[in-house]
């Protein structure tokens, strides 16, 4: 566990554009910091630099798809960074990999869920209800996507999983026929969320959904759940 003293700082240097098994090296690192339980990992995407190859990149307007270097930074206790150093080489294949000494002034954690929570999950199975939300994707709540503001607090709130699903064609109450136009990337097309858990815990949920839903349906179901599995935070990084 990191605490106040001495501790190690890993630092990772990368291209934004550097992948592994098909996805960037930072997010498989940081894939891998999680599971591990790492105590700290930030992502800094620098808006300029160059390499050993000697070639200028930036972050201006018209150079956004350029390479730019990535750093990842995690920091916790000699033990666990050297712990980690095996699968950061075996991912790393350019770049550059450091491990300075470091002092923590000061540091405060919350309890790591990942078990609990994984263990409290898995017990879903049987009788279970289903809610179905649809509003539309121009919904907002607080100045965000109203979708994303209740999948947030659907989280906060400890349901088991929700899914949102964007439609590409559809019609409401007002009878006004819509449908995806190929260069719109916002408009009144239906957003449909699916939420599935216990009885107990979807009704903890409907007062979240009748204060945040103004105009929309959501509609409650009974289900029988046959097999309920989840995968592992972070297995498929490793």
């Amino acid at each position: 566990m990191l605490t106040k003293g001495p501790a190690k700082k890993l630092t990772v240097y990368v291209n934004e554009t550097h992948k592994f098994g098909g996805k960037p090296v930072f997010e498989v690192l940081i894939d891998i910091f999680h599971k591990k339980k790492i105590a700290g990992v930030s992502v800094f995407r620098g808006l300029a630099g160059y390499g050993a190859n000697g070639i200028v990149h930036t972050a201006k307007i018209e150079l956004l798809s350029m390479d730019l270097p990535m750093k990842i930074e995690a920091v916790d206790t000699e033990e666990n960074i050297n712990r980690v150093l095996p699968d950061v080489y075996a991912v790393v294949e350019k770049g550059m990999v450091e491990v300075t000494d470091t002092n923590i002034i000061k540091y405060h954690s919350e309890p790591w869920p990942a078990e609990k929570e994984e263990v409290e999950r898995m017990k879903l199975e049987g009788k279970a209800k289903m809610l179905r939300v649809i509003i539309s994707e121009d919904d907002e709540w607080e100045g965000e996507p109203l979708y994303e503001a209740i999948v947030k607090r659907l989280i906060l709130s400890d349901i088991a999983g929700a899914t949102v699903y964007k439609a590409i064609a559809g019609y409401g109450p007002h009878k006004r026929y819509h449908k995806k136009k190929t260069l719109a990337t916002h408009g009144e097309l239906p957003i449909l969320i699916t939420v599935m858990d216990t009885e107990e815990n979807i009704n903890k949920a409907l007062p979240i959904l009748d204060e945040m839903v103004q105009e929309g349906v959501v509609a409650l179901s009974d289900v029988n759940v046959i097999k309920y599995t989840h995968r592992d935070i972070g297995t498929e990084a490793v």
